[in-house]
């Protein structure tokens, strides 16, 4: 075997193994490599462990760091969630940071046991709704899970799949989602209101390719 041989399948082994390992974005310490929108203060960092989202819309955008770039196309990010009562949020992927408002770019996982909206947790926000019957529930930790692989979304609350959509060829969103599709991008987590109380541990990501 030549050199360059074996100097390409170490880096094909390198490669892989970075692919499928997961990689931590929180881990209650910090929040390097994170950007937050619009209103101050929305997200803190309670108990040394855990990500509290209140007090009025804004969204947490993962920047990326020397470790852990940005852009992400296929991918499995993982994280527990734990709602109150009457809150709204969610996880954005596939986005980009964008200063103020709703992000345009990339889907929405909606967070709700209990909000009045009908579209509840692991809801692909307006595109494929898991309605009324929420998997989750408020004050009760529970584990989130998204998967991107090519043109398939698959959500699993506490290890169980919950909502799957592929999204078709022909894809025309309506005008204020036509820039809802898969391609790549990044994450954000969502503060949804002033009422809205939410909470975030362990988040993490995994490539898969």
């Amino acid at each position: 075997m030549t050199m360059m041989k074996t100097i390409g399948i170490l880096l094909l082994g390198a490669a892989t193994a970075t692919a499928g390992e997961w990689q931590t974005l929180f881990d209650g310490s910090n929040l390097d490599g994170w950007k937050a929108s619009e209103t101050p203060g929305v997200f803190t960092i309670v108990d040394g462990k855990t990500l509290k989202v209140e007090g009025g819309r804004s969204h947490l955008f993962w920047m990326g760091t020397d470790a852990i770039p940005g852009t992400f196309t296929d991918f499995e990010f993982s994280a527990k969630v734990k709602t109150t009562p009457g809150a709204n949020g969610g996880i954005f992927f596939h986005t980009t940071y964008q200063e103020t408002g709703w992000p345009t770019q990339g889907y929405e996982a909606q967070v709700n046991s209990t909000h009045k909206d009908k579209r509840k947790t692991a809801s692909i926000y307006a595109v494929k709704d898991v309605l009324n019957d929420a998997p989750s529930t408020d004050g009760k930790w529970f584990d989130y899970l998204i998967r991107v692989k090519g043109k398939t979304i698959t959500i699993m609350i506490n290890g169980k799949v919950v909502n799957e959509y592929t999204e078709p060829a022909d894809l025309s969103p309506e005008e204020r989602f036509k820039n809802r599709r898969l391609s790549s991008g990044t994450f954000a987590i969502q503060g949804h209101d002033p009422k809205s109380i939410t909470y975030f541990r362990d988040i993490k990501v995994r490539r898969l390719k």
